[in-house]
């Protein structure tokens, strides 16, 4: 995905560069300082995330506002009248991602769901207005809670034992969290973020058949989860 994402970035500029190199040589004149082209920098981020990331609500929303700003600066929309309808917008799209967002990761849920109730006890850490280094050194890992408020933390299990299917239920809220992950186990990720999101670089071995997977639980508000 990182790839894709690379890709898109990559064929942005390219287009960019095009443009403004046949501008300079007079061949065309596309005026890219538009009315309004200064929303380009919220609507074709939020484009790309909602393509790429796998938490589309805050990508979706900024997409609508950079859209919404656009038609406003080119008068096709009433500034005023946006502006009042903004706030209620944004409250019934978050509202909608929460009402559907156990539907759209099903299968995912579903085994989430099953590891946490079997769980009998939990690792809880919290990193607020703090940071916090937590480390598996040769210890056995069955699962954790992570909270971040406006705080950094950071879980490394590269050198912990994974048995069986574990879950990490991730909560970054104007704050980030960072997994650090064994190569012979797989990752699939639940994400539900309002700008914010989850970025998975792992790479798993694909020569290792016989792996476990490690379910990322992820809300993000204005955070991020980072895997690595």
């Amino acid at each position: 995905m990182n790839k894709f994402k690379n890709f898109l970035w990559g064929i942005v500029l390219i287009i960019l560069g095009v443009i403004l190199g046949l501008n300079a040589l007079d061949i065309t004149h596309i005026n890219i300082f538009f009315d309004g082209w200064w929303t380009l920098f919220i609507i074709v981020p939020c484009f790309i995330g909602l393509l790429t990331e796998p938490g589309k609500t805050g990508n979706f929303i900024g997409l609508v506002i950079g859209v919404v700003l656009l038609l406003c600066c080119l008068n096709v929309l009433n500034f005023e009248l946006v502006w009042k309808l903004l706030l209620p917008a944004i409250l019934i799209i978050i509202g909608l991602s929460f009402l559907f967002k156990d539907s759209l990761h099903s299968k995912i849920n579903k085994e989430i769901k099953k590891i946490n109730q079997s769980k009998n006890k939990e690792n809880e850490y919290c990193s607020t207005f703090s940071s916090q280094d937590v480390d598996y050194d040769e210890e056995v890992f069955q699962g954790a809670n992570l909270t971040s408020v406006f705080g950094g933390l950071k879980l490394d299990l590269r050198k912990s034992t994974i048995k069986e299917n574990q879950v990490i239920n991730c909560s970054a809220i104007f704050g980030g969290i960072d997994i650090y992950v064994p190569k012979n186990v797989k990752v699939k990720v639940k994400s539900n973020s309002i700008f914010g999101g989850v970025d998975n670089h792992h790479k798993h071995d694909e020569k290792n058949e016989d792996k476990h997977t490690l379910y990322i639980n992820a809300t993000c508000l204005f955070g991020e989860v980072e895997i690595k």
